[in-house]
C-alpha cells in the first residue's frame, strides 16, 4: 500500500482517481488546491503525487518549482492536464515530473503511470539500504536467527521461504511453484504474495469467482481486475485442482 496525493480542483476528478486508486489498496489523501497541496506535503512526502497543471490560485508547474527550489521533490510527481500543451508538458518534465498523463485518463494509463511512479520511488529509497546493508551487516549463520525476526540489515542467508511464516495452512515463502523473497523490493513482494493469495482461494474453491469474491471480500469487477494484473489464470487452476 502506498499513500498517493492526489491535486486537483475538480471535485469529479478527485473522487474517481480516490475510487480507483484506493480500489488498488493505496491510502489516498486529497487537496483541491495548491495551499492544501503545500500543507500535506509539508506534513511529509508521499509516497506519490498525481499533479493537476491548471488550478484557480497556484497552476501545477509553478508548485512542483517550489518543491524543487526547496529540496521538497522527493517523491515521483505525474502531471495531469486536459489542456496542456506539449511545451508545457515538456517543461514540467524538465523540472523533475516523472510523466505526464492526458484527461481525461484511460484506466490502464493511470495505474501503469502509477505502478512505474511507485517502482521508480521505491529504488531509489532502497540503494542506500542496499548499500548500508552491505557494509554494516554481520556475517552470522541462518541457525542463531529465530524466524520473523528479519531487521532492515539482514543478512542474505535469513532470506526465503525458510523463515516465511504460515497463514491458514500454506507457507507465505512457498505455493503455487512461486516463493516470496524479503529482499524484493516492496511493491514486487506484495505483488507476490497477492499472487499467492489469490492463487491459494482459487484452488480451494475451484475457480469459482463468485466464492473467491465472498471469501476476499472484493466485487467481482474488482477481482477481475485485480487476478488480470497479476497474471492469474482462474480457468487454468481450476482445471489444476479437478
Amino acid at each position: 500500500m502506498a499513500n498517493i496525493l492526489v491535486v486537483d480542483d475538480e471535485m469529479g476528478i478527485r473522487e474517481l482517481l480516490s475510487e480507483i486508486l484506493g480500489d488498488e489498496g493505496h491510502a489516498i489523501q486529497l487537496a483541491e488546491n495548491a495551499q492544501q497541496a503545500r500543507d500535506a506535503r509539508n506534513a511529509g512526502a508521499p509516497d506519490l503525487v498525481l499533479l493537476d497543471i491548471w488550478m484557480p490560485d497556484t497552476d501545477g508547474v509553478t508548485l512542483l518549482k517550489e518543491w524543487q527550489r526547496d529540496g521538497l521533490l522527493t517523491m515521483p510527481v505525474i502531471m495531469m492536464s486536459g489542456h496542456a500543451t506539449i511545451d508545457t508538458a515538456v517543461e514540467a518534465t524538465r523540472i523533475g515530473a516523472l510523466n505526464f498523463l492526458e484527461k481525461p485518463i484511460a484506466l490502464q494509463k493511470l495505474l501503469k503511470a502509477v505502478q512505474q511512479g511507485l517502482t521508480r520511488a521505491q529504488e531509489v529509497a532502497r540503494a542506500p539500504v542496499v548499500a548500508a546493508s552491505r557494509l554494516l551487516a554481520p556475517a552470522q549463520p541462518e541457525e542463531h536467527h529465530a524466524p520473523n525476526s528479519v531487521g532492515m540489515f539482514a543478512s542474505p542467508s535469513m532470506q526465503s521461504a525458510a523463515l516465511a511464516p504460515r497463514m491458514g495452512g500454506v507457507a507465505v515463502g512457498e505455493a503455487h511453484g512461486h516463493s516470496l523473497s524479503f529482499d524484493l523490493p516492496l511493491r514486487e513482494a506484495r505483488d507476490a504474495f497477492e499472487r499467492m493469495y489469490f492463487e491459494h482461494h482459487l484452488g480451494r474453491e475451484g475457480g469459482s469467482m463468485t466464492r473467491v469474491a465472498e471469501k476476499t471480500g472484493l466485487e467481482r469487477t474488482h477481482l477481475y481486475r485485480k487476478l488480470k494484473q497479476l497474471g492469474v489464470e482462474p480457468g487454468k487452476l481450476a482445471k489444476k485442482n479437478l
